[in-house]
C-alpha cells in the first residue's frame, strides 16, 4: 500500500495475528538466553506451589513476540526500505501467561507521523490475548519507523 493509504488507516484496526503456543520448552529457552531463570518460570514443581498454580512465561517473553505478530499483520509500505523497532511508550503486563497458552496480537494504528522526508513513526496500541481468557496478557503503546 502508499504511504497515503497507510495515513487513511490510522485510528483504525490493523488485524490480529496467528496464535502462538507458549510451551515450557520456549519459556526454558527464554531463561536461558537472558539468564533470568526465577522458578516461577523454569521449575514445573515449585511453580505449581504457588498461586499461579504451575509455571507462567516471562513478561518479556511475551513482549519479545510482538515482532513475530507484527509482521503477519502490518502492511508493507510501498518503496519500503525497512522498519524497525522504535522503542514503547508504555507497556503493561495484565495477566500472566501459563505454560501450554497461546497468544496472539491485536494491532491498533493510533497515529502516523513524518519523521523526515522518507520517514515516518508508527504508533500503535498493541494488545496480547490469551485464548480463552478475559483479560490480556499486556497492553503497549508501540512505535515503529518505517523508512521509504
Amino acid at each position: 500500500m502508499s504511504i497515503e493509504q497507510l495515513l487513511e488507516l490510522q485510528g483504525q484496526a490493523l488485524g490480529n495475528s496467528d496464535w502462538i503456543a507458549i510451551e515450557q520448552p520456549m519459556i526454558n529457552t527464554f531463561a536461558d538466553v537472558t539468564l533470568d531463570r526465577q522458578f516461577i518460570h523454569v521449575d514445573e514443581e515449585a511453580a505449581r506451589q504457588t498461586p499461579f498454580g504451575g509455571t507462567i512465561a516471562h513478561g518479556f517473553l511475551t513482549l519479545s513476540l510482538l515482532s513475530v505478530m507484527a509482521a503477519q499483520v502490518l502492511p508493507t509500505i510501498k518503496g519500503q526500505q525497512s522498519a524497525v523497532n522504535y522503542g514503547l511508550n508504555s507497556v503493561r503486563f495484565i495477566s500472566p501467561v501459563h505454560s501450554g497458552k497461546r497468544v496472539r496480537g491485536h494491532f491498533h494504528l493510533k497515529k502516523v507521523s513524518e519523521k523526515n522526508q522518507r520517514s515516518y513513526q508508527l504508533t500503535m496500541e498493541v494488545s496480547v490475548e490469551i485464548e480463552n481468557e478475559a483479560k490480556p496478557a499486556l497492553v503497549a503503546e508501540w512505535l515503529t519507523l518505517v523508512n521509504i
